[in-house]
């Protein structure tokens, strides 16, 4: 049994004649005839009773015909799934994020990303590092934004540098001229968020690097927690700067700098898997990335080879 022969079978029925049905299909009248026929071999029955004003369905040809449109009308879904994802009508994009990236970062760029590409179904799985590492290596995702990661089997695009920056309440003697050194920091209340997260580590080394063992009050597991810490007076806390904008815009935090030491940055990339052929909806993204932070993005963004 073959596409022909169940095409030519549906027409039959529908137009109760070999000559419209082979009209529409575009083929000669013995052409029909032979697919018909084929069927019924297949089958091992009679599918239509032939007199001599037309054709009608045996009591077998009735009860194949559901399911032989039922299979048309599947096959021409698949076939506009497919020209979906080629026009981007439809399609999926799974990325992984590091936490910060995906509370801060993703929101913006997957508005822009949704509003161009609204049938595309977009998930968005979160971990540390090594976890996101693994989810692109496992092709769990198709790509993710997280810090730089340098792997055999990894392409890395660095797209922007994430900033610490020192936050404060707005009545913190601080806040008043929006500067200290960093052993006048160190005395104070410190606030800090995540102890495994590269972050954490990051903020260790400053204090390490000018001998200062900060004044550490509290310990939180989120970056919004801390913020809130913070906005209370209960302390005061290096974050990622872009995770401390909104509250910075609206006057409930205060940046204060540092005058005698230099906050590190962590640099955030774009990583995918190496010779892999990227769906339209994944290349896609990958060129608002490219445009979003002016990067150029290699070849292997768009063919998967490397």
């Amino acid at each position: 049994m073959d596409l022909g022969q169940v095409e030519a079978f549906v027409q039959v029925a529908q137009q109760r004649s070999f000559s419209k049905a082979a009209e529409t299909l575009f083929l000669t009248q013995p052409s029909v005839t032979a697919r018909i026929q084929s069927l019924e071999r297949d089958l091992g029955e009679a599918l239509f009773e032939r007199n001599g004003r037309g054709v009608r369905l045996t009591e077998m040809g009735s009860a194949f015909l559901p399911y032989a449109r039922r299979a048309l009308k599947a096959l021409q879904e698949g076939r506009d799934a497919i020209e979906g994802m080629r026009n981007l009508d439809i399609g999926t994009l799974k990325l992984g994020s590091a936490l910060t990236v995906s509370t801060y970062v993703l929101p913006p760029i997957l508005k822009r990303y949704c509003a161009a590409h609204p049938g595309v179904e977009v998930s968005v799985h979160t971990g540390r590092s090594e976890q996101v590492l693994q989810m692109v290596l496992s092709d769990e995702v198709h790509c993710a934004l997280e810090r730089t990661v340098h792997h055999a089997d990894i392409i890395t695009i660095p797209l922007y540098e994430d900033d610490l920056v020192l936050v404060a309440a707005p009545d913190h003697r601080f806040s008043s001229e929006r500067r200290a050194s960093i052993e006048e920091v160190g005395r104070e209340s410190l606030v800090l968020f995540d102890k495994g997260s590269s972050y954490n580590a990051l903020i260790q080394g400053v204090f390490r690097q000018h001998g200062i063992v900060p004044k550490t009050t509290m310990d939180m597991d989120t970056i919004e927690a801390t913020k809130k810490m913070v906005e209370e007076g209960l302390g005061i806390a290096l974050l990622p700067k872009v995770s401390a904008e909104r509250e910075v815009d609206m006057g409930r935090l205060v940046p204060i700098a540092i005058t005698n030491a230099t906050l590190p940055r962590r640099q955030i990339s774009l990583i995918f898997r190496k010779n892999r052929k990227h769906p339209r909806a994944v290349q896609a993204f990958f060129t608002l990335l490219g445009d979003m932070y002016e990067v150029t993005l290699p070849e292997a963004a768009l063919t998967g080879v490397a």
